[in-house]
């Protein structure tokens, strides 16, 4: 039996030399760290964060947006309005002291009106076009603003 030990004994320490620098010397992992872990962890809920803020956002303003902006068929009802104004000014005739009837039947201004007021709001006389119209038409200063916008 001793001589069984002394040539089993070698063997068992070389076997258990060979399993120690193998698994000292294998690769412990493939992956990542744990600080790399966390760095992209960190990331991904970074970008979800700016994700929804981006929506948050995005949905406040078409509120906002909605709020402040009048529906197109809100414009058509204005616009209805402010033609069926100015042709109730039109048969009224012409006010003493203004620039007489620049109204045509129908609610329409006269074109070389028109084109007076555009030349004046793409110069930069803006109010000076917007109070010309007003005195012309008699309309309200939302509605000239409206309409010297427009042009």
């Amino acid at each position: 039996m001793g001589e069984l030990l002394m040539v089993l004994l070698p063997g068992l320490i070389l076997v258990a030399v060979l399993w120690a620098l193998s698994t000292a010397l294998r690769p412990r992992d493939s992956g990542i760290s744990d600080a790399e872990r966390y760095q992209l962890d960190l990331a991904l809920r970074s970008a979800e964060h700016y994700a929804a803020q981006v929506q948050a956002a995005t949905a406040a303003r078409a509120r906002v947006d909605a709020m402040t902006r009048p529906s197109q068929n809100e414009q058509q009802q204005s616009q209805q309005q402010d033609h069926a104004r100015a042709a109730l000014r039109a048969q009224t005739g012409p006010v003493p002291g203004h620039y007489g009837q620049m109204a045509v039947p129908g609610g329409q201004l006269d074109p070389q009106f028109a084109l007076q007021l555009q030349s004046m709001a793409r110069n930069g006389q803006k109010l000076q076009a917007i109070k010309l119209l007003r005195q012309a038409t008699h309309s309200d200063l939302a509605t000239a603003k409206k309409y010297v916008d427009r042009l």
